[in-house]
């Protein structure tokens, strides 16, 4: 028996493919809706990755030119509107060294990142040695070794 010629099998192919899927096509449009929502949101979200991704890039790549202000004006934080204590002789830098200790042993870490700015360089190596020796966690070492960093690239 010969076999029919290839395009009379292409066309028997696509007459039984198209009678297939006219028999599902009740059950298709039933959950078309659905297929389309969730299409239309994947695509959605899709897009707004991208978007959120081109961000990220454009502020990493703008991060060079931006300059930041050591402290707005406007700005005034808890710890900047202490009450006035006494003046102590100047002299004293045991005691200055104990005062900057004492304040940093109560910040949080959030307060930290507010006055990491304002630090020297030397007071950043002792509250990294001393962060090192008695608390040693690794936010606050990474903060201030960051900022030491920064300040010696300077």
């Amino acid at each position: 028996m010969r076999s029919f010629p290839l395009p009379v099998r292409v066309a028997a192919g696509l007459a039984a493919t198209a009678v297939e899927q006219t028999r599902q096509l009740p059950a298709t449009l039933l959950g078309m809706p659905v297929t389309v929502v969730s299409q239309a949101l994947q695509v959605s979200m899709r897009v707004q990755q991208q978007i959120t991704e081109l961000a990220i890039k454009g502020d990493e790549a703008l991060a060079g030119l931006r300059t930041y202000e050591e402290q707005p004006a406007w700005a005034t934080f808890d710890e900047d509107e202490e009450p006035a204590a006494p003046q102590r002789p100047s002299p004293a830098a045991p005691e200055e060294e104990t005062s900057l200790l004492a304040d940093y042993d109560r910040m949080s870490l959030p307060q930290l990142r507010g006055r990491l700015r304002s630090y020297t360089e030397a007071e950043l190596v002792e509250l990294l040695e001393h962060e090192q020796a008695h608390g040693n966690r690794p936010e606050f070492v990474r903060m201030l070794a960051n900022r030491l960093e920064r300040v010696r690239n300077q």
